[in-house]
């Protein structure tokens, strides 16, 4: 009977953890994780560490399973691997992030009372293996609970708490959920529930940026170029020129933003200069700025780096260009996606298979911290296409001087799968504890504009050769996630770890009096 009450649990959590996917974009059933999440919370509740650990696992790996099934879609499309090969890289990567979460359920049960789990003692323990999951191994932040309620009520915290502060606050409204329903410190629990109603209440007044009266026309190209097609050699002309001609039907504006790796000549090629110094003057002709995603050669430390670079007006008054091969205003991205951008033990690996030897796999990192894009006046802080789920690395580069937050990306390695949909509701949750403006520029899809609330303000189709217009509002001030970022995402674990071992302390030590 033990065995198939355990079995029908482990089916069950599986189920619960694929059902965890209708609660991110594109679904964005916000709402569904307060009961997918406390169904789960239910079963595991008061198990042993050795059964809690198994349960988190399969939990996670249904999550994952189904959560980032979209990058399946790379390892299938373009990395050359039979799809029997194919399939098990997809699942030793979601055995890998499920364990995260098997040691968070581990160690809560661990360090509960009688060694049965108890479910407060599960938060930090949760957060703290998130924390890991986003470090680990260049780190993969990716799905986290908080993202999920970008489009619900709880996002009012975001430029309070973060992203991780909601994270954590889904977790306590599902353990106060369970904790009412087994009747275990009722009114405590439906106050905890209460209290969290009421500051989100609260929070909805509070604005934590004020307007300029300042607006930036933009302009963004999406070029959809297939991905098979992006780097043949004979296409690299043509490439360029589609950017170019579509930019100069859509004058005037202030900056002009091109796509991750949208020039397709290596810099500093023969090829490649001729057409910046072409794409320079058109800009500054016409009171413009053009930023653009370039491959770079050093050909000082013979080094490539994946780059931003500005062309035309740096400042307003500027006649003259500000691009310079290796000049100072430009970005070289820092955190690069193994695989896709490097390889790990590339010489073991390489040899194996197509999938290892992927075009543009062998990038150099840039500095962690990087001077903010200036365009026709406008200061920009840069994320290249998986940064964007690092907020650490935004808040170092986050200054007074930053006007807009920018991102490019080439999302057609995913096709059309959900993978863009949550990759555009992360740069919604970066606008929104920031508390700035974010332009999203891609190859094909989701190129969007979002404003310092988080909302879409506009966004063009996936899939379709289209320009995005808009002239975007400017706002100035710091929300309190912007100014301690740091702080705030190590105190929130830490500070719950804390507050629960002193009440088990206290807890025992009441037992031993009594």
């Amino acid at each position: 009977m033990i065995s198939n009450i355990t079995a029908k649990e482990n089916i069950l959590s599986f189920f619960l953890g694929l059902a965890l996917v209708f609660c991110y974009a594109p679904f964005s059933y916000y709402w569904l994780v307060a009961i997918v999440l406390p169904a789960w919370l239910y079963t595991v509740q008061g198990k042993s560490a050795k059964a809690a650990a198994k349960q988190g696992f399969i939990f996670a790996f249904g999550w994952f399973s189904a959560g980032i099934s979209w990058v399946h879609v790379s390892i299938d499309q373009f990395g050359g691997l039979p799809l029997p090969v194919s399939i098990l890289l997809m699942v030793l990567l979601c055995l890998y992030l499920a364990l995260f979460l098997a040691l968070a359920c581990y160690l809560a049960a661990r360090f509960s009372a009688q060694n049965k789990l108890n479910l407060w003692l599960l938060l930090p323990f949760w957060l703290l293996s998130e924390f890991l999951r986003g470090v680990l191994l260049t780190g993969f932040p990716w799905l986290t609970l908080g993202y999920s309620q970008i489009d619900g009520p709880l996002a009012v915290f975001a430029p309070v708490i973060g992203e991780k502060g909601i994270s954590a606050l889904v977790i306590i409204i599902c353990i106060a959920i369970v904790a009412v329903i087994k009747q275990y410190n009722r009114k405590l629990n439906l106050a905890i529930l209460g209290s969290i109603a009421a500051f989100s209440l609260l929070l909805q007044n509070i604005l934590w940026v004020s307007p300029t009266g300042q607006t930036a026309n933009t302009v963004m190209v999406q070029g959809n170029i297939k991905q098979e097609l992006k780097w043949a050699p004979e296409l690299t002309q043509p490439t360029m020129l589609k950017y170019l001609e579509l930019t100069q039907q859509h004058y005037p504006a202030d900056i002009v933003i091109w796509p991750e790796s949208a020039i397709t000549a290596v810099e500093p090629s023969n090829q490649a200069q001729d057409f910046l110094a072409v794409a320079e003057s058109s800009a500054l002709l016409n009171n413009s700025a053009i930023i653009s995603g370039i491959i770079d050669y050093n050909i000082n430390s013979k080094n490539y780096y994946n780059n931003l670079i500005v062309l035309g007006k740096k400042f307003a008054e500027d006649k003259q260009g500000s691009y310079q091969y290796n000049n100072e205003n430009r970005y070289a991205k820092h955190h690069l996606l193994p695989i896709g951008e490097f390889v790990p033990f590339a010489d073991l690996l390489r040899p194996l298979a197509p999938f290892f030897n992927l075009p543009m796999s062998s990038f150099s990192r840039g500095d962690y911290v990087q001077e903010n894009l200036i365009a026709n006046g406008l200061h920009l802080l840069p994320l290249i296409c998986f940064e964007v789920a690092f907020a650490e690395q935004l808040s170092a580069n986050f200054t007074e001087q930053t006007d807009l937050l920018l991102t490019v990306s080439n999302d057609a390695w995913f096709g059309d799968s959900h993978g863009p949909h949550q990759h555009l509701d992360i740069v919604r949750m970066r606008a929104l504890e920031f508390g700035r403006p974010f332009l999203r520029a891609t190859n094909n899809g989701i190129t969007a504009v979002i404003d310092h609330q988080g909302n879409i303000v506009k966004q063009i189709p996936q899939f379709e050769q289209a320009v995005l217009k808009a002239q975007v509002s400017l706002v100035t001030g710091f929300t309190p996630y912007a100014r301690y970022t740091r702080i705030i995402d190590f105190a929130i674990p830490l500070s719950l770890l804390l507050l629960i071992a002193f009440r088990q302390w206290r807890h025992k030590l009441s037992a031993k009096i009594n």
